[in-house]
């Protein structure tokens, strides 16, 4: 299994540099043995690199499944990795903008269906984009349907528009988003919620569900690799 740290990453399969851009040596690629069906550029959320455990996971079971992951860090993570200083994230403007950058610099390399999407917080940035970008597909692990503790305050306006095809993997316990919630939410008939039993933001459910979080890791994949086919068949009747 990729190892999850920041020591740890291959320096070889992600190199980093700490810049702001986002160039060719900003981006992680994990690639299939076999044939690509699609890709997905998949960012981090607010508080772990792209190379956390989560992320690391998560890119090797979707590899397994025929999907090409990249993986980026927005700029404040970037800085951590350089001088280990923790920050706060980029405004909201920076963080679209390194979204641009990243998925302009991936689309000039994959002539495939490409996807975007992250874990909570890189998945909100991407729903943001997803029909800017004219993505194929948009996938969101844990997505922050409200600021932490302050369920007034959603996030979930532009989702009742979205015309990218979405699917949205949930704990329904999440704090930032429980299925209760959610259920009381307009979004788009474009968004599919694919509910992991007894899971939080991270998707770990109670020990009490009889469920592990390896299984719900590995349901996550297969949901997301059995969404991106169809959701992208369109490409190839272009």
């Amino acid at each position: 299994m990729v190892k999850g740290t920041m020591a740890d990453i291959d320096p070889g399969q992600c190199p980093q540099k700490g810049q702001g851009q986002a160039g060719e040596e900003s981006l992680c690629w994990s690639r299939p043995a076999a044939e690509t069906l699609c890709t997905l550029i998949l960012a981090h959320g607010a508080g772990a690199p792209m190379d956390s455990p989560f992320m690391n996971e998560m890119a090797e079971r979707l590899v397994a499944r025929g999907v090409a992951v990249v993986r980026f860090e927005f700029p404040y993570m970037a800085a951590r990795r350089v001088d280990g200083t923790r920050r706060p994230p980029n405004s909201q403007r920076q963080l679209l903008d390194h979204w641009r950058q990243v998925y302009a610099r991936v689309r000039q390399q994959v002539t495939g269906p490409l996807a975007i999407g992250g874990k909570s917080m890189g998945g909100r940035m991407a729903s943001m984009l997803a029909d800017e970008l004219r993505a194929d597909a948009l996938i969101c692990l844990g997505y922050p349907f409200h600021a932490a503790g302050k369920p007034e305050k959603t996030r979930v306006e532009h989702l009742a528009e979205l015309r990218t095809p979405t699917l949205i993997l949930q704990g329904e316990r999440d704090a930032l988003g429980s299925r209760d919630e959610v259920e009381n939410y307009r979004l788009a008939a474009t968004i599919r919620i694919e509910w992991l039993a007894a899971a939080d933001h991270d998707l770990k459910p109670l020990k009490r569900s009889g469920f592990t979080h390896t299984q719900h890791l590995q349901r996550s994949a297969e949901a997301i690799a059995e969404f991106l086919v169809p959701a992208t068949a369109g490409f190839f009747n272009d």
